[in-house]
């Protein structure tokens, strides 16, 4: 020890190593400014929480426009106002609810595709973005918005079989990022949701809110409000028989699959009673069963979702 270093006092080189330990703890501790995404990567992204990442996507798991059947009103809906955005004009967020295999999801994704086709070639055209969010990551949406704030390109903000249970409360954080918050959404920033709920809701748990409550009308408005941030509600139903015809006959003619016409519609019928239940999905998994029992190869599409 240093003759003028007072006992239990470190010297010079120890108090040094010290404080640059100190000194290296605290920058591992201090939260790290995020990378700049790479939004030239590609048109569709996962957003990733852990590190306020957007993962780019190459190739989009969806089915083409045409092969969407029976939701001919939703369709139109849906892309006039996914175009009116890509354009910049005003537009609504949307929630797209209703019965499960329909096409929801797959709607969202080809009205993407369908408006960045349309206007690939214009000149000074930035692509619209597509980027997914998971349920569980919905409190992270401010930093999302963060990124997404001020940037050339507008985004679609996706998230796919939204629904919030009895003891949930991330909705609050979605409906301060739709239109209660002090910043607002973005103006490049559209947020589209799928769920089986059109209130997002279980209606058991709105249903005790109402028993239970002082004041039941309150409670009740909380949970009903967050819907009301959409300014589109799309409703999917259950096809009718001949809707269900319709998705089959065009997945057979879209693969070019050979078989009579009387066969086809026995075999399909007989599909869906087993399967209790008539929708796109359930078209697309008869169409792979017949593909593989007659050797077809399919270039799969996306089941509707």
């Amino acid at each position: 020890m240093d003759a003028k270093t007072p006992a239990g006092i470190p010297g010079s080189e120890d108090l040094s190593h010290t404080l640059l330990r100190i000194a290296e703890a605290l920058e591992r501790l201090s939260p790290r400014v995020p990378s700049a995404p790479d939004l030239d990567a590609a048109d569709a992204f996962v957003w990733h929480p852990d590190g306020r990442r957007l993962a780019p996507v190459p190739r989009v798991n969806r089915v083409d426009m045409e092969l969407l059947r029976g939701i001919d009103r939703v369709r139109d809906v849906l892309m006039d106002n996914t175009e009116r955005f890509a354009k910049g004009l005003p537009a609504n967020n949307a929630l797209l609810w209703g019965a499960r295999g329909m096409g929801k999801s797959s709607l969202v994704k080809a009205s993407h595709a369908q408006v960045n086709a349309i206007h690939a070639k214009d000149k000074g055209w930035h692509p619209l973005k597509l980027v997914e969010i998971h349920r569980e990551d919905i409190e992270s949406l401010p930093n999302l918005m963060t990124i997404t704030r001020g940037s050339p390109y507008r985004f679609i903000v996706f998230c796919d079989d939204l629904s919030f249970d009895s003891d949930d409360t991330t909705y609050k954080s979605l409906k301060a990022v739709l239109e209660g918050g002090i910043e607002g959404r973005p103006e490049n920033v559209i947020f589209y949701a799928t769920s089986n709920r059109r209130h997002l809701m279980p209606r058991d748990m709105m249903d005790n809110e109402r028993a239970t409550a002082i004041n039941p009308g309150e409670a009740i408005e909380e949970k009903v409000s967050l819907s009301d941030r959409f300014g589109l509600w799309l409703g999917f139903h259950r096809c009718s028989q001949d809707e269900f015809l319709e998705m089959v006959n065009g997945y057979i003619k879209h693969h070019g699959i050979k078989i009579d016409a009387d066969q086809l519609r026995a075999e399909a019928l007989e599909w869906a009673t087993t399967r209790g239940s008539r929708s796109g999905r359930v078209a697309w998994q008869y169409v792979q069963d017949l593909a593989g029992r007659l050797g077809v190869p399919l270039e799969e599409p996306a089941a509707p979702q």
